[in-house]
């Protein structure tokens, strides 16, 4: 990509293929050259409409001009957005959307989108960009939902010195994995019903006080580039003022000792006597800032939202494909971020953290690493939760051992801020979705996979079946 070039959306409406305009009609676009992009999606007006179809594109690389062959989009997507009866899905921008792909630079693309009973007369095999491209019964013509467009994103590149991704983590202290150990005591946990007591923030829906003062910087953490930032990029920087200094592009790893220090130190009184007593938290691990991925603050809303507490963590893959190398994830987060803000209305990123193949953990929503942010990631089970994002598909292809460790660590670190037991259940409210109804009390795995608060394939079978290794990780990272 070109430096001198900010991220950008191209919309494109969908036209009708066949001389069949009705609703049973196939729609897309034909072969055409586009300005250059690396995510595209498709897009449709109302967010509560099913689009019960298959969605394929195919993509001509910018560098070899050669095109790939036909993909499919993941058509359910939007049951990652914010919970009914939020602000967020009461704004009117949100609109229904297919799962981003990466595709890498490209300048050329076509569509189709064919009811679920559609079957092209060229109908080739297709690589499955999502893991699960069709929906919707076989042999039902459906009704495409209305506005359909494709959304083209250039992610545009990072400011000059940043985007801090590529390398592989290296976790200060880490080693051999904690022994096996007993199962703790009970009263470890707060009991069944009642909140472990919220962190350092403002309650649900309120505005963030005015940060402390900056840290100073932690052993081994980059130096900050501060430069020239605006106040929504202060602003976002300054919610991990605890952590790290303004402007810094990574939160350094702490030892297990320094993470039960600075546990005392967010959280004090707020404490329980069990906590105070022995502390079960896994080791902070390394996490890239959004400053460190390169994140456009003029995108998002300016204020933070938070929750008041963390009671468990859901945990997604993207659909985005995984033909990504680990050097370009800054631009993938890039890229998503502006799809769910520019094409799907959100307020910002949806995901509150993303983890790459090679084990490298992102910040996502703003507000603070060590915050209880409310994202917009299990419709229904966004409060007092924490959503994670595997980048990659997953419905056939397995995790890495090194995506599968991240997401213990940084579960073993969040949980732990809130005292929560990874290899325990608690119980949540649902705030209404497709699986549970709006007030109903589910008792939930602490750590849980996106399709146990929603009916959806996500996060993948693949990635589905590690939770268990994830659960029982993240519980020996803790001290348990």
């Amino acid at each position: 990509m070109r430096a001198d070039v900010p991220g950008s959306t191209q919309s494109l409406p969908l036209r009708p293929l066949t001389h069949d305009r009705a609703s049973g009609a196939v729609l897309g676009l034909t072969p055409r050259t586009v300005r250059t992009f690396s995510l595209l999606g498709v897009v449709w007006d109302d967010p509560s409409a099913d689009l019960r179809g298959r969605v394929q594109v195919r993509t001509r690389e910018a560098g070899t001009g050669e095109w790939t062959d036909w993909q499919d989009l993941e058509t359910h997507y939007t049951q990652d957005g914010a919970d009914p009866d939020s602000s967020e899905a009461a704004s009117g921008k949100a609109r229904g959307a297919t799962a981003p792909l990466w595709v890498g630079e490209s300048d050329g693309v076509e569509v189709r989108v064919l009811p679920t009973a559609g079957e092209p007369d060229d109908a080739d095999p297709v690589d499955t960009g999502s893991g699960e491209g069709v929906s919707g019964d076989a042999g039902e013509v459906s009704t495409l939902p209305a506005g359909m467009r494709l959304d083209l994103v250039d992610p545009g590149e990072a400011e000059a010195g940043e985007s801090a991704g590529g390398a592989e983590p290296v976790e200060r202290g880490e080693g051999a994995e904690p022994a096996e150990g007993a199962e703790p005591a009970e009263g470890a946990e707060p009991p069944e019903g009642a909140e472990p007591a919220g962190p350092a923030g403002p309650a649900e829906g309120a505005e963030p006080a005015e940060p402390a003062g900056p840290a100073g910087p932690a052993e081994g953490a980059e130096e900050p580039r501060t430069g020239v930032m605006t106040a929504a990029a202060k602003a976002a920087s300054a919610a991990n003022s605890a952590l790290v200094p303004l402007g810094a592009t990574r939160i350094p790893s702490l030892t297990a000792e320094e993470t039960r220090e600075e546990l005392v130190t967010l959280r004090g009184t707020e404490l329980t006597e069990q906590q105070q007593a022995k502390p079960y938290i896994g080791p902070r691990p390394a996490i890239v800032t959004r400053r460190g991925w390169g994140a456009d603050e003029s995108l998002r809303e300016k204020s933070f939202v938070y929750t008041s507490t963390v009671k468990a963590a859901f945990v997604h893959h993207t659909a985005s494909g995984n033909n990504y190398s680990c050097s370009q994830v800054p631009s993938l987060i890039r890229g998503f971020y502006r799809y769910h803000t520019r094409s799907l209305g959100w307020r910002d990123i949806g995901y509150n953290f993303l983890v790459d193949k090679c084990g490298r953990i992102y910040e996502g929503r703003a507000g603070g690493v060590a915050k209880p942010v409310k994202g917009a990631h299990t419709m229904g089970f966004n409060s007092k939760t924490t959503g994670i994002a595997v980048i990659g598909s997953y419905g056939s292809k397995k995790p890495s051992s090194k995506a599968v460790k991240a997401v213990a660590r940084l579960t073993a670190w969040k949980l732990g801020l809130h005292g929560m037991n990874p290899k325990k259940k608690t119980s949540l409210t649902s705030g209404g979705g497709n699986l549970y109804a709006k007030g109903k009390k589910v008792k939930m795995k602490v750590i849980s996979g996106h399709r146990d608060g929603f009916n959806t394939s996500c996060p993948g079978g693949k990635l589905y079946k590690k939770l268990s290794t994830v659960r029982s990780k993240a519980a020996k990272y803790q001290g348990r």
